[in-house]
């Protein structure tokens, strides 16, 4: 789902595509008040390489970074970012917006908008996660290259605030599918092309430089590996051969997120939000028709990059967008014919934007793993969960009864209903085990971790079945094999539902009352 309606937000986008540009070259951000509502911060472009070390091929992975949430990192995982600035200076304006109850729209172009990007994952994390009444920000990039992996893109589709960056695409721009490419496969053309994107070069626009075929050529064959082997994990190739290709070919860990808007050639827009069907539409609405175009379009891939206004301001003056949502019933075929108006206006974008059947194919294969997804949450047996459950809770209540308390009753195993008790823990632990797996393959919805209900859910079910585990883990003497149980015993569906809990956003409710309850202490105190 597109974060911004189109139609109202035109004019502000619009003046966008002229500030991400503007701004004296020494200053990180300019600061633009576009309506009495709203202020804009534009993120100044750096041309140095960052975040590239020299040990990794594609980019540098960070244990942390101090304005990014903690849930951003998990256990075994580590987030690559591919840009990383020094800490912001706009923190003072950023406050002054906020307090005005204004909405901030972070706005860059070019590696600018990977700085806007996690200027607005700071602001989210320091002002949102803590109050849920501040207005939403927003980031608008264009042009702008990949900026983190596929935890990165997960993690902020957890958090629901995907839907808050837009990213603008045009057709044949090379610079966000830089990124798709291993550093090492273009390092040798990549520092020409980096003082032509330079708007201060000395390099004369729009001559083009000639490592720009090369350059074109080798990002886009990286680009198709990443893409055939994404597409063949969308389709559920189990084929060993597809692992054992990924140890001789080296293949970009970077990944989209948000919600991508391309710009086809007869001024359309294109829409969509879901990444793995983004990083397909990145490979494939670039490529050639034939060998013959490759020096045309490798020149157009450069100069795009500086057409965003221009272009932009075409199409929203013509206002024809397209979202794609239903992923799997597109048409497969440019030439099929259908009497839906809907699938024939979709059926022209995607015929604007070069797609072949087999891109198309591929775009199908994403919608159809969304849906798959969504199937496997549908098919959770909560049913059972809650029989189990409440037995537990009866049992509970029957040792208080009984002068018992159930941690000893069920660590003793004296009668039958304690026998039964551990039927039951064994069940719910099999299928908060098969949820948890689910969760590490990405079977489930990113957003599956922060939804309400499954916090609650899980936060009962810990709360009432882990002080069985604890008092079965102490009667069979674990603890003299594994150690302590808060150390090696504790399960994996334990420590994921209690994260969930930790890291849930505050209730709204909540939040005005705890403001309200500090207003009256603050009252007394005077």
């Amino acid at each position: 789902m597109w974060g911004i309606d189109l139609m109202l937000e035109a004019p502000r986008i619009a003046r966008a595509t002229g500030t991400s540009k503007c701004g004296p070259e020494w200053k990180l951000y300019v600061c633009w008040r576009i309506q009495c509502e709203s202020d804009s911060f534009s993120l100044n472009r750096s041309y140095t390489v960052l975040a590239l070390s020299s040990g990794s091929a594609l980019g540098a992975a960070f244990d942390g970074v101090p304005f990014l949430p903690s849930r951003f990192w998990d256990a075994e995982d580590r987030v690559v970012l591919g840009y990383i600035s020094r800490p912001f200076g706009l923190s003072l304006h950023v406050e002054k917006a906020k307090n005005e109850k204004k909405q901030i729209v972070f706005t860059g172009h070019s590696t600018g908008g990977s700085v806007a990007t996690l200027a607005t994952i700071w602001f989210l994390e320091k002002y949102r996660r803590s109050d849920a009444l501040a207005a939403s920000p927003l980031c608008l990039t264009f042009g702008c290259p990949l900026t983190g992996n596929h935890i990165f893109s997960h993690a902020l589709r957890r958090e629901k605030w995907a839907p808050y960056f837009i990213h603008f695409v045009m057709r044949y721009d090379i610079v966000p599918r830089i990124l798709l490419a291993p550093i090492s496969s273009i390092k040798q053309e990549f520092q020409p092309i980096l003082q032509f994107l330079n708007p201060k070069s000395t390099r004369a626009f729009p001559n083009t430089p000639p490592e720009a075929s090369n350059f074109y050529t080798n990002v886009m064959k990286n680009a198709s590996s990443m893409a055939s082997h994404a597409a063949c994990s969308l389709m559920g190739n189990t084929n060993l051969l597809l692992e054992t290709m990924t140890n001789f070919t080296i293949l970009s860990p970077y990944k989209p997120f948000g919600t991508f808007v391309f710009c086809t050639r007869n001024r359309k827009l294109v829409i969509l939000s879901n990444p793995d069907a983004i990083l397909q539409l990145l490979f494939y609405s670039s490529l050639l028709d034939n060998e013959a175009e490759c020096l045309d379009v490798a020149q157009r891939s450069l100069q795009q990059h500086f057409g965003y206004g221009n272009e932009l301001k075409d199409c929203f003056n013509k206002l024809d967008a397209v979202l794609l949502e239903s992923l799997e019933k597109l048409p497969l075929s440019a030439d099929s014919t259908t009497t839906s108006s809907d699938i024939t206006t979709i059926n022209a974008a995607l015929k604007d934007l070069g797609l072949s059947t087999r891109a198309r194919l591929c775009l199908c294969a994403a919608g159809e793993l969304e849906k798959r997804k969504i199937g496997n949450k549908n098919s959770i047996d909560l049913k059972k969960a809650d029989i189990a459950m409440k037995y537990l809770e009866d049992y509970k209540l029957s040792c208080g009864r009984q002068g018992l308390g159930y941690y000893d009753a069920f660590k003793i195993q004296k009668s039958t209903e304690d026998f039964e008790a551990n039927v039951k823990r064994l069940e719910l632990a099999g299928i908060w085990d098969e949820i948890i797996e689910m969760l590490r393959r990405y079977d489930l919805p990113d957003a599956f971790e922060g939804e309400k209900e499954w916090i609650d859910l899980g936060t009962k079910y810990r709360r009432l079945v882990e002080p069985l585990d604890i008092a079965n883990f102490y009667r069979h003497l674990k603890y003299d094999v594994s150690g302590p149980y808060t150390e090696k015993g504790r399960p994996t569906r334990y420590r994921c539902t209690q994260r969930w809990l930790e890291h849930a956003p505050e209730d709204a409710c909540w939040i005005l009352w705890r403001i309200m309850l500090l207003g009256r202490c603050r009252g007394a105190a005077h």
